[in-house]
């Protein structure tokens, strides 16, 4: 795993899905499928794991149109697998 160190751009943002949170870390996966951990104390409050995050300039901010809409095809692809 490798900590996060990104070149910031203010056009430029990382998506990131939090794959669990466990000793003040939150293990995430990148768009590139690579996994990075951020101190949970750098992220808003309310993450869960399965939350996606933007990551802007440095900062953490939880997306909640695209951590729904992932939830919505996950839930699809569940419920696909038992039809």
């Amino acid at each position: 795993m490798q900590a996060l160190n990104q070149t910031h751009r203010k056009d430029f943002y990382m998506k990131y899905i939090i794959d669990r949170l466990e000793e003040g870390l939150a293990i995430c996966e990148t768009e590139l499928r690579k996994r990075i951990s951020v101190p949970v104390s750098h992220l808003p409050k309310e993450v869960k794991e399965g939350d996606v995050l933007r990551e802007e300039e440095g900062r953490f901010f939880l997306d909640s149109e695209e951590t729904d809409k992932r939830r919505r095809e996950m839930k699809k692809k569940l419920m696909d697998l038992f039809e």
